[in-house]
């Protein structure tokens, strides 16, 4: 297998600045599937890939059911969440957006620090979108996707999207039959970018392991 260091690189850096001094494990699942209670189950540094979601008014933005089709990756900033890990693997801190989902505007920005971490994970829907970019660049440490029943997944996401007040009861409705029936076909194409699909339990178990692999190292 080449490793991922060697490859080519995305970026132009500096000579010494190519080797990460932290690696990103990459999480995405169906809306509600656990990413969220995952990642803080494991207490490591977290970027939340759905803060790089751009505005509403931004131009072009794909529509579905008569309003924004927020389960489009063209919803969303690629770019600005690849360069914000790429600074945070070999910085150790960057500044990310802070996005507000029931105004569907960025609100600010916020300092991330990843401390000493050897690990950080990148959670969100779009984060197989990133697997092709963080192998190449030698940022990548593991590439999940969180599966379970979809009926548990429907359940848990409208639960989560009225107690945020997220959007209208209507629109969580509609939003959240039509994943129930794409569900299967998300988590293939998520596969298919280079996750691997398993339950929250075992990714849990995973990353762990991980994280005691790598801090050996450090």
């Amino acid at each position: 297998m080449t490793d991922p260091v060697t490859e080519p690189a995305l970026f132009d850096l500096p000579p010494g600045a190519r080797r990460p001094r932290a690696r990103v494990v990459l999480l995405t699942g169906p809306s509600g599937s656990g990413k969220t209670s995952l990642t803080q189950r494991l207490g490591l540094p977290v970027v939340q890939l759905d803060d790089f979601y751009l505005d509403i008014d931004h131009p072009g933005l794909p529509q579905r059911y008569g309003s924004v089709d927020w389960d489009s990756p063209e919803s969303w900033d690629g770019k600005g969440a690849l360069a914000a890990l790429q600074e945070l693997a070999t910085e150790g801190r960057a500044e990310v957006p802070v996005y507000d989902i029931p105004t569907s505007r960025r609100t600010g920005m916020r300092r991330l620090d990843i401390g000493d971490s050897p690990l950080m994970i990148a959670e969100g829907i779009f984060a197989a979108q990133l697997v092709e970019e963080c192998r190449a660049e030698g940022l990548l440490a593991d590439a999940i996707c969180l599966s379970r029943p979809r009926l548990v997944t429907f359940w848990f996401r409208f639960l989560r999207d009225v107690a945020e007040a997220r959007k209208p009861i209507v629109t969580l409705l509609r939003r959240g039959t039509s994943l129930l029936r794409s569900e299967p076909a998300m988590i293939e194409r998520w596969v298919a970018l280079g996750c691997r699909e398993t339950s929250p339990a075992q990714a849990e178990k995973d990353i762990r392991n991980l994280l005691v692999q790598k801090s050996s190292d450090t």
